[in-house]
């Protein structure tokens, strides 16, 4: 469907992609970093200018659009075209080409030269840029130095259309087709056209598929070693989804085979290549087995194993102190008598730099950790909290009454660039750092935060190393403790407060291979416990159930505030 613009599609927004073409009146907004613009356009059939948004690597006013997307309405901006391809051509009009050249395409044309190039070319005065740009001298005013710029100005442009012309016709969105133009700049096309697969390495929100998708546009066979060598990490990756970071060399090759559907043959030197060129590493087992790591795994996986050892070492910040009167200080400020087992897991915190508390739900991890924070500050320490969830650094928050961050927030993640501020070269201030909920630390997050800690600060991670595993790659708390390397702390006696609770009690009976207890009575008006076991026979009677639960059967029961509680 093709529409210059009616009332019909201003007021509404349309299913499947339409087709809006116009000239760009205004650029209210270009990002040079990401691309996104908002266009004030100008189409035939409408008196007033459309607002149109995509991405672009450069955009004038005066330039003439071809997008391809649908309408949306933004509920501050009301209705808006969202441009899924968006392509700019030169302007062919008089009034167009003025408003273009004086746009800031080129320094030192505005308005005034702008007028001066039109009334004395016309509307050839393009094709005399491109084609015969010698004539520009004619103009009064333009000597050496401004034909200069203007010739370069045009040459950078025309770079820059053909490369989005080029990934267009292969069936490249405009936002990802600036994203590889921002990667590769000029050399663009010959990059993608030489092995397309480069795009799901190098290039951000682009992944095999999509890639493999622009390979099949450009003629690249399926059983091609190209394709392959892209496929074999591919297939890595989607195993890191499934929280693996290595994979048994003989189910690397079957699961390769299965996925890309070609020959093992071709998969088994494919592999060798990849190898070679150390995208992926192998360590071999035994002499029948080995792994296969995607690099960056491995590197992630070493550089923590030995940012770990490096930060255990040392001297801990805490100076000596009489463990025996500094636990008798801190059970006043708590209100609390401790037990033996968390007596020596503040004794551990007060002697290693780098030791895991681990232990299940009501054994008193957070009341050691409080404990900690409160001896460390008192010693004029600066003590760091942070966990992997908001949830769980204001869990933190609340019970040591000291600040609390997520580790990406603590890190300083920058979606610009994927890549957190603070590393290596650009370390954390701090002097005591307690992560909680370390059962959630993936490889790759847990080596980001350990390469940030200073060396001279001491390292608390604690979890319950019986949850479960983190959604990413690795299983690092349970990695740790198994290593018999570092010092940890298990916590085990259930207290007599959380023992009240069924879910506690339950999750212990679990860790010990006994079945759950569930409330007596009847179904309706089960005894009063905070663990239910509501069984279902197939996943729409289920998702009936829950929705019944969250919207009343909870709140009715237990008289929860519905939006603040549930």
């Amino acid at each position: 469907m093709t529409i210059t613009g009616t009332k019909q599609a201003e007021s509404r927004p349309h299913r499947g992609a339409e087709h809006l073409s116009g000239l760009i009146e205004r650029v209210t907004f270009h990002s040079e970093e990401s691309g996104f613009c908002v266009l004030r356009v100008k189409t035939r059939g409408h008196r007033d200018h459309l607002t149109v948004v995509g991405t672009v690597p450069q955009v004038r006013a005066g330039e003439w659009i071809e997008a391809e997307g649908q309408w949306t309405v933004n509920r501050d901006h009301g209705p808006q075209f969202k441009a899924e391809i968006l392509r700019t051509t030169a302007p062919a009009t008089a009034e167009g080409i003025e408003k273009y050249l004086a746009s800031g395409l080129i320094k030192g044309i505005g308005p005034a030269f702008s007028q001066r190039l039109v009334k004395h070319f016309g509307t050839n005065v393009l094709d005399v840029i491109e084609s015969t740009p010698d004539r520009l001298l004619e103009v009064d005013g333009i000597g050496p130095v401004r034909y200069s710029k203007i010739t370069t100005a045009w040459a950078e442009q025309k770079v820059v259309r053909n490369i989005m012309v080029f990934l267009h016709s292969h069936g490249v969105s405009t936002s990802r087709a600036f994203r590889i133009y921002k990667t590769y700049g000029a050399e663009a096309i010959e990059k993608v056209s030489e092995n397309p697969y480069c795009l799901a390495r190098d290039i951000r929100g682009i992944g095999f598929k999509t890639a493999d998708k622009i390979a099949e546009s450009l003629g690249i066979g399926r059983q091609s070693e190209q394709r392959a060598q892209a496929g074999i990490e591919y297939v890595l990756q989607e195993l890191t989804n499934e929280g693996h970071c290595g994979c048994p060399r003989d189910a690397l090759i079957k699961a390769a085979v299965s996925i890309l559907k070609i020959p093992d043959s071709i998969v088994e030197s494919s592999l060798g290549h990849v190898l070679q060129e150390e995208r992926i590493v192998e360590h071999h087992r035994d002499a029948d087995s080995s792994l296969i790591y995607l690099a960056a795994l491995n590197t992630a996986e070493q550089k923590l194993a030995a940012g770990l050892a490096d930060l255990s070492a040392g001297n801990h910040p805490c100076p000596d102190i009489k463990t025996e009167k500094a636990i008798q200080w801190v059970e006043k400020k708590v209100r609390l008598q401790l037990a033996k087992q968390q007596y020596e897991a503040i004794q551990l915190a007060c002697q290693s730099k780098f030791m895991v508390i681990t232990g299940g739900p009501g054994v008193g991890k957070t009341t050691v950790v409080n404990a900690i924070v409160k001896i460390m500050q008192a010693k004029a320490l600066t003590v760091v909290l942070a966990a992997p969830t908001g949830r769980a650094a204001k869990r933190m928050t609340e019970a040591t009454e000291v600040p609390a961050k997520t580790i990406h927030r603590l890190l300083e993640f920058d979606p610009a660039t994927s890549a957190f501020k603070h590393d290596t070269n650009n370390k954390l201030q701090g002097d005591v750092f307690i992560i909680d909920e370390t059962s959630m630390l993936d490889v790759v997050l847990a080596y980001q935060l350990v390469r940030a800690i200073p060396q001279h600060a001491a390292l608390i991670l604690v979890g319950d190393v019986d949850q479960l595993p983190s959604v990413g790659p690795g299983c690092v708390l349970r990695d740790i403790i198994d290593s018999n390397v570092f010092p940890v702390c298990r916590l085990s006696q259930v207290f007599r407060q959380a023992a009240q609770s069924a879910i506690v009690t339950n999750a212990h009976r679990v860790n010990h291979g006994e079945m759950p207890l569930f409330p007596k009575g009847k179904a309706e008006q089960p005894e009063v416990t905070d663990c239910y076991f509501i069984e279902a026979e197939d996943p729409e009677k289920a998702l009936s159930i829950t929705v019944h639960l969250a919207c009343e059967a909870i709140s009715n029961r237990f008289s929860f505030d519905h939006f603040n509680d549930i």
